[in-house]
Parts: structure tokens; sequence; C-alpha cells
């Protein structure tokens, strides 16, 4: 009976290579592979040829998704290479390691606990200590020197007894003390290995981070590993396969297991003789691709450069450091951001995996993938624009499907500014990341359909919520899902609300996105008469209530009405329906006539009629003249003069009345009240746009006079008969007369 120990480094390639050589001549009857043993259920199906790694274990709470912990595997990963041994040889093979069960309920138990549980199988403690072996080496660090020495070897079966004493060594030496939970899952691997030598096994291969090797090989007594794991709490732990990406094997993604270059990884487990050449062959048809002129003879440079690199720094062959270097040298002419190009396409790469069909899924996920396939949008590896024409079926399908994903809280489509004009065009960047999958098993509740989870979600969300606005902003995110039943029951909830609602600003709030989601009538085949109706309903009730609510304002609480008022002006000019337009007009005209408002809402509430044309051009310069009459307190003037001018100054370069009446105010300001009023007067201007600002400043300069405008009570002689003569000339120059 003999149990074999193999520490390797996860997703190594050549300790991959290693291992399969080492296993192929152990020839083992019992695989033991390091692991979350709530796993062996579903190992099973990693024998499928349908599944392709990239791929990762998940393992979660079935109550509490969030809470989970990823497995992933590469082709180059040693622990795949086992287990595939294991499939080729009908041998059977188990994870080894301290249940998740156990895990997670440790961490629960934990002061404080925050979901600390590590999200990925990380490097083992072992880095930190490998500096030691690296710098005595001649190296920078640990890692440089275990790339050098065993993952870019060829094969090495005498590696792991190498590695083996080096880490006996470095515990001892080091004498550092475990965590707990180090503790706790070397004494269950341990555990685990005598129930396989009890069940008879008589070849165990062990396959487990380095770090760990020493303390399997040297097992303490049975009780003493008994004592240490008895009375751990537990709970029920789910686990399923998923599809992983090579992005998220390195660590600048934030979920990386140990490995900064996934592509070139696979790159070395893919051509284990390469030198370089087939590798700067790819780094060429990057470039290429990236229209960058790539000659043969840049490549056969760059590669002599790497060779050279490689023997003056007694490397038996160029590593991805050496390469790089002098692709950066000889290519990319010593240009640090053009070698960034290689970085995701070749270094990291966009490889994303694939699993079989009866791989366990909830309901939610299965009708996710189906919809994926009939839609033919298919996750990527990798950020992609999508561009979608909504008066196409199956781009009106896609949006609805990325709608309702939004509304899950599962963002794998996040909307961007489409170009052009027209409400037919959505534009998308979709971003696949493994993780969704946890949001879409906690997302699964709500119901086994998308349709139905994302109506089920928004309608309690909506149930919960007193704000009328945060209704109305669900319901401007349930039209373009088009969830027919989320829709009305949002409309419902919307109107209770705005029946029992004393403020006014709270239904201003909920009228905006309400208006503006008519938008989507033409395109998307939504019956919005209701939704009209509603929006007629709340005009009226925000016309009735918005005099009242203006009166005895401070000028903070004016300015937030302002708004406002603007905001809601523009929200229902989408509309020509006199049922939505009458009681609003009718408002600001109560507002135009009112003496207790702050000069700024009348201000707007002028200019708002005057675009309307329902203030006639000599009541217009009525009211600008009470206004600014010496009459008025100067501060009130300056706010409705803020309030009429804001945003737009066009208005005093094209009517000279307006221009004469407010040239004249302000030249009979005294110096005390002009000091008072600048402030306000300053603010008002800087909201102007550069050109306006400018073309003001000329026609004040020149006492009023604009050259390029004509003033309505100006009049000039006009020579008809001198013009008629020129008319046969004009009609010539443009083609109109032979």
């Amino acid at each position: 009976m003999s149990v074999t120990v193999f520490g390797i480094r996860h997703h190594g390639p050549g300790s991959a290579r290693s291992l399969k050589l080492a296993l192929e001549k152990l020839q083992p009857d019992m695989v033991l592979v390091e692991g979350p043993p709530d796993a062996n259920e579903i190992l099973k199906l990693a024998y499928q040829e349908a599944m392709k790694p990239p791929v990762a274990l998940l393992a979660y709470l079935p109550d509490k998704p969030e809470e989970a912990v990823f497995y992933p595997f590469a082709a180059f990963s040693p622990e795949w290479q086992a287990i595939k041994y294991a499939q080729q040889n009908q041998v059977p093979v188990n994870f080894m390691d301290l249940p998740l069960a156990h895990r997670f309920a440790l961490e629960a138990s934990k002061p404080e606990h925050n979901s600390t549980l590590p999200k990925t199988q990380a490097d083992e403690p072992g880095n930190y200590p490998l500096d030691y072996l690296g710098q005595a080496a001649g190296f920078d660090d640990g890692e440089s020197w275990w790339e050098h020495m065993f993952e870019q070897r060829r094969e090495s079966e005498e590696a792991f007894e190498a590695v083996l004493e080096a880490m006996q060594h470095l515990r001892k030496d080091l004498n550092r003390a475990e965590s707990e939970e180090t503790l706790l899952r070397e004494a269950f691997m341990r555990k685990i290995i005598r129930d396989a030598e009890a069940n008879g096994f008589q070849n165990i291969a062990v396959v487990c981070g380095a770090w760990h090797a020493p303390a399997l090989v040297e097992m303490p007594s049975k009780k003493h590993d008994n004592d240490l794991l008895k009375g751990l709490p537990k709970v029920k732990v789910a686990s399923t396969w998923i599809p992983w990406t090579f992005s998220r094997l390195t660590f600048y993604s934030g979920y990386g297991a140990g490995v900064t270059s996934p592509g070139w990884y696979q790159h070395l487990w893919d051509y284990p003789q390469d030198t370089g050449i087939t590798w700067m062959t790819k780094v060429a048809r990057v470039f290429r691709q990236k229209k960058m002129d790539t000659s043969v003879a840049h490549v056969i440079d760059a590669f002599r450069l790497a060779e050279t690199l490689a023997g003056l720094r007694q490397l038996s062959r160029p590593g991805l450091t050496e390469l790089n270097q002098a692709t950066q040298s000889v290519i990319c002419f010593g240009d640090a951001w053009m070698l960034d190009l290689l970085f995701q396409e070749l270094i990291v790469g966009k490889k994303m995996g694939r699993i079989p069909e009866d791989v366990p899924q909830v309901p939610l996920q299965k009708d996710l993938e189906r919809l994926q396939k009939k839609l033919r949008l298919m996750p990527k590896a990798f950020e992609q624009s999508l561009t979608l024409d909504l008066r196409q079926t199956t781009d009106l399908e896609r949006s609805k499907m990325l709608h309702r994903l939004s509304i899950l809280g599962i963002h794998w489509g996040k909307p961007q500014r489409a170009s052009g004009k027209g409400t037919f065009k959505e534009q998308w960047s979709l971003n696949w990341e493994p993780e969704l999958l946890i949001k879409i098993i906690e997302m699964g509740v709500w119901g086994n359909t998308l349709e139905i989870a994302a109506t089920n979600f928004i309608v309690q969300k909506a149930r919960e919520i007193t704000n009328i606005s945060e209704v109305a902003e669900l319901l401007e995110k349930a039209i373009p899902a088009d969830l027919e039943v989320a829709v009305a029951q949002l409309m419902q909830r919307i109107d209770a609300l705005a029946s029992v609602s004393g403020d006014i600003t709270p239904l201003m709030q909920a009228l905006i996105p309400l208006a503006y989601v008519s938008r989507y009538g033409n395109v998307r085949q939504t019956d919005l008469n209701l939704l009209i109706n509603l929006v007629r309903s709340l005009t009226i009730r925000v016309s009735i209530g918005l005099p009242n609510a203006c009166y005895g304002l401070d000028e903070d609480a004016s300015g937030t009405l302002f708004e406002k008022i603007s905001e809601v002006q523009s929200a229902l000019s989408l509309f020509q329906d006199l049922e939505i337009a009458n009681p609003w007009k009718q408002a600001l005209q109560t507002l135009l006539n009112s003496h207790n408002v702050h000069g700024l809402i009348v201000g707007r509430a002028c200019r708002l009629l005057a675009d309307a044309q329902e203030i006639k051009e000599e009541e217009l310069g009525v009211k600008f003249s009470l206004a600014l009459s010496s009459a008025q307190e100067p501060g009130y003037a300056a706010a409705w003069l803020e309030g009429f001018l804001k945003n737009s100054g066009m208005i005093l370069l094209l009517d000279e009345g307006l221009w004469t009446i407010l040239n004249n105010w302000v030249s009979t300001l005294d110096e005390e009240t002009f000091v008072q009023v600048l402030p306000l007067l300053r603010r008002n201007f800087a909201s102007f746009t550069p050109a306006e600002r400018r073309k003001i400043g000329e026609k004040a300069k020149n006492g009023g006079a604009n050259r390029r405008t004509t003033s309505r009570a100006t009049t000039l002689d006009f020579n008809y008969e001198r013009a008629e003569q020129a008319l046969p000339v004009v009609a010539q120059l443009f083609g109109l007369r032979n």
C-alpha cells in the first residue's frame, strides 16, 4: 500500500505536463485531487467530451447564492490533467479538502462575518516563502524562479521530489504558524487519504498545492486529526459547473487564481517544444490585425534578440519576459503602449470554456441559455459592442432580454448612447462575466423564466416603495422590457400613491420619466393608452398643485422647483395632446400673474409661455418691462431675468425690444444696487454658450447696434427697381436660366 504525493502549482503548464507523465508511470488505482468533496457527485461531468476548459466548479449556499466560491480549471491545470487521466484510464477520482459545508459554516460563525471566503481557489500560502528559494537561486522572487524551474520545463518527473524536499525545508526552517483554516484543511485531506486506504486502494496518487505536500507525507496520528475535526459546524452546499474565461484566471481581474498570463500558459501547453518562434509568429499576426506593419524580418530579429537575452540571463530558452522585451525593442520601436495591444489579445487571451447541457442548472439559467441560442446572442469572453435596430423582430427580442436581465441586476449588457436620431436604435456594451451566473442563481427564486422572474421582482420591489418617483423609474424600466403584467400593476401603484401624495415635487419627478417612456410606443408595439391616461391624470394633479407649491419659497427651494418645472416642460413637449398641454399652460399662466412667487420661477414661466407662443410679442415686452421696472426690488428683477434667460441668451440677440429694456434697466441701477445684483447677472450670463456671450459683448460694445440683426423698429428704404436689374445675373449663376 503506497501513497504518492504530487505537489503542484495551480494552473502551471509545466506542473501539468510533468504530472501527466508521472501518473502514466505510476498507474495509480485511486486519484485524489485538491478540491471540495461536496462536488464529488458532479465530478463525473468533467469526463464528457462537451466539457471544454476553461471551466470552473461553482459551489454556493442554496439559500444565499451570493455566498459562493469558484474552483477554476484550464487545460494546463495539473488538477484537470489528473481528472482527465482518471477518466481515460477508468480510475476512480475524488476531491480532497475540507468540505465547503464546513468552511462556509465556520466563516459564518466568525464575528463580523462579511463573506471573506476566497472567491476562487487561489494559490497556496507558499508564494511568499518561495521568495527565499528564488532569491537564493539569483531570481528576483519566488514566482519567476518557479516559472523557470518548473513551468517552462518540457518534462521532469523528478521535479516533484525536489518540490517536496524544498517545501519540507521551508515549512521546517521558517517555523511559520499556519492558520486554523489551513490546519483543518490539511487534517481533512489526511482523513480522506486514510479513508481511501481503508477502502482497499493500494496505489493512491495525491495531487495538491505544493505547500500542503509535506503535511500529507508526514502524517500525525489519526486521533490527532479526528480531535481537530470534531464538532465542526455544517451547512447545505450546492455545486455545479460553469464556463470560465482566461481573463478570470488573472490577478488583475480581482478574481485571479494565480496566473497572470493564461494565454502564454496555453501556448506553453500547446507547443511544449517552441523556443519562441511560434509565439513571435502569433505576435506578428496580432499586430497585423491591428493594422501595424510587421514583417518576417521583424519576427526573426525579435526572436534572435529574445534568445540573446535568455543566454545573457543563463536561461535555457526565452521566457515571456524576454519575448516581451524583444517585441518592444524590435517591433514596437521601444513604445510600451504598443506592447499593451498584446496583453488582452494574446498574453491573457480571450478564450471561454463550454459545459455540457446536462450540467445542473436552475430553470432561470436554462431559459436564458434558450433565449441566447434562439436570438443568436451568445456570451463572449471579451467586451463587444451591439447595435440593435428595434424595427427588426430579432433585435427587438434581444433588447427585451437585455432589459429584463438589467431589471434583475444581471448586467450582461450596459446601455450606451446611440448615435443619430430616432428611437428605433439601441446601443449596448456586452461583457459576460462568469460570476453573473451567481446572480442568475440568486434571481432564480423569482421565477423559472426570464419574463416571469423580471415581472415578479419589479412588482414586489414596487410594493415596498412609497416614493412615487421611484415607482415611476421602475415603470420606465418595465416598458422597454415588455413586461405587460408589471406595467399594469406599476401604473396602479403610481395612481394609488398619487392620490394620497401631498407633495408636488415627487409627482413632478414621477411625471418626467412617464412622459419620456412614450417614445417607445411606435417601435416596440406597446399599448401605451393606459400610460398616456396616467400621464394626463398626473399632469392635472401637478398643474393644480404647482401654484400653491411655489408660494413663499426661498432661493434654494425655488432653484430646485425651477429645475423640475423645466424638466416637466421638456417631457410634456413630447405630447401633441391638449388634455396634457392645456392644464400645464394654465398653471404657468397662474405663476406668471402671481405676486408671492420667487422671481426665478415667474421668469421661467414667462419664458416657457413665450416659447410656446402663448404670449404675444407686445405682451412679452410688457412683462419684461414690468419685471425690470424701477418699482421692482433689484434682487427680484435679477432673479426674474435669470429665470427668463437661463441657458439661452439668443433671444437678446434677436429681439431688440427686450435688449433695450434690459439695457435701460442696467443703466438706471445705482452703484450699490449694481454691485448687489452683479453676482446674479454673472451667474445668469455664465449659463450662455461662449458664442452667445461673445455676440452679446460685441452688441453691448457697439451701443446695442447689431450688424447681423435687423431691429423690428428699424425701417430701411429699399430700391426694388435696382434689385430687379440684378435678378437675371443671379438666375444665370444658379443655373435657372440659360
